[in-house]
């Protein structure tokens, strides 16, 4: 009887482990309905699937676990699992800054090889060095400017305006160049700069954009593509060294398996959004896209420069653009 009690108390004892579930912490920015928020529970769900339930990922959105800068920061010592990081990996990895260079990707096919042959043998592993592990390539899209003082055209109609930028020397340097007054600020905190006063205006993807709910607060909506970003599903090395391998085999799967998903609606609410903010009473224009190519000159220049291989990385990107 002894030994029977006692085989059922240790059948008791490791069942709870037997039926233990692996949690993921995700924390991104995005506002609800956005290409981040979508992105992130496709994956969530992706996971869930493959895993059956062994993993769940369970998504933050909005910045309610902070803005990037400090989501990274808290991925790096192990108290957040995931993040999806944009423009900000140039601060704290500096060869990402090349996806900072204006008009560098004509379009998601070009991305795609971009992420074959710089990404995944060159930019990656930069970051695993520095502490973050990239599973996958995502999207924050093609970025256009608002503001509330009048229509951007040409760079020269960027002169005192005062824009929100987010926290990347790059895109600093780059608007300084076109005359602009960059300041570099948290997503969660442009939505009321914008309505203060405190900055005319901002550049984000139109999933930003409308999802922010920006166009209740700015007058202008002008279509320059300065600027494609990129988006990395980036894991805590710590927690990623702590999954089982099969678990980080599925999570991995799932992160790569979602691009598709995240490229087709990133090219829908491209589509979609812009009738939207139309319809919001937002004014839009064209701007002319070759002067404001010219006038990027200084910030490649300066980034070939800098950077270790920069001149290097441009040029190999630029001529994968060639590529059919």
């Amino acid at each position: 009887m002894k030994t029977l009690l006692a085989a059922v108390l240790l059948l008791c004892a490791a069942a709870p482990s037997a039926s233990a579930q692996t949690e993921l912490k995700l924390g991104h920015v995005g506002s609800p309905g956005s290409l981040f928020a979508l992105s992130a529970d496709e994956f969530a769900k992706r996971v869930k699937e493959k895993t059956k339930g062994k993993v769940v990922v369970t998504v933050f959105g909005s910045s309610q676990l902070g803005d990037d800068t400090e989501m990274m920061q808290k991925v790096k010592l192990g108290t957040l699992d995931m993040t999806v990081p944009s423009t900000v990996m140039s601060s704290l990895v500096p060869a990402y800054g090349l996806f900072e260079m204006p008009y560098l990707v004509r379009d998601r096919d070009h991305m795609k090889r971009i992420e074959k042959e710089i990404v995944w043998p060159t930019l990656a592993p930069l970051a695993e060095k520095s502490g973050y592990k990239v599973i996958a390539v995502w999207e924050n899209g093609f970025r256009q400017i608002t503001n509330n003082a009048h229509p951007i055209k040409v760079p020269e109609d960027l002169r005192g305006i005062k824009l929100r930028v987010p926290k990347g020397k790059w895109r600093i340097k780059m608007f300084q160049a076109y005359g602009a007054s960059p300041s570099a600020m948290g997503f969660s905190e442009v939505f009321v700069a914008l309505q203060t006063g405190v900055m005319d205006g901002e550049e984000n993807p139109l999933t930003q954009i409308y999802t922010a709910k920006f166009q209740e607060v700015q007058k202008f909506l002008s279509m320059t593509d300065h600027v494609y970003t990129p988006a990395y599903l980036v894991v805590s090395v710590r927690k990623w060294a702590s999954l089982p391998a099969d678990q980080r085999k599925a999570v991995e799967e799932a992160a790569k398996e979602t691009q598709p998903f995240v490229y087709e609606n990133g090219a829908k609410m491209d589509k979609d959004l812009l009738g939207k903010i139309k319809e919001a009473g937002v004014k839009v224009n064209d701007a002319d896209k070759a002067a404001f190519q010219k006038a990027s000159k200084p910030v490649y220049d300066e980034f070939g420069k800098e950077v270790p291989n920069g001149k290097e990385m441009i040029d190999k990107a630029l001529a994968l653009g060639q590529s059919k």
